[in-house]
């Protein structure tokens, strides 16, 4: 039996007091998440990177507080779309202090 299978067998035996507890649980954990963001062993050293590419999200925090515009962005790397910098956006909210210790790794590359 799956770990889903379970959570759906035992749902209907909890009270919503409890139930209310397993969904702030859940969005927690999922609060972690940031949709097209995604964290890969052994490609770009392991940082956080756009879907479908290997641009990691610290390199464009960097063009970005170096003065770029989302517009050169999107120019300088055809297979960003909108929608990949919003994504790099809200995880570096997120996890600034990753990313921003990222960049300082890569400044002194």
């Amino acid at each position: 039996m799956t770990a889903l299978q379970k959570v759906e067998r035992l749902l209907p035996s909890l009270s919503a007091g409890e139930k209310a507890q397993v969904a702030r649980w859940v969005s927690i954990d999922l609060s972690a998440y940031t949709p097209g963001i995604e964290k890969t062993p052994g490609v770009c050293g392991g940082s956080a990177c756009i879907v479908r590419t290997r641009i990691p999200v610290w390199l464009l925090v960097e063009a970005r507080n170096a003065g770029a515009s989302e517009a050169h962005l999107l120019n300088s790397f055809p297979a960003l779309r909108a929608e990949d910098l919003l994504n790099a956006w809200a995880y570096y909210r997120a996890n600034k202090a990753e990313i921003d210790q990222e960049i300082l790794e890569n400044e002194n590359i």
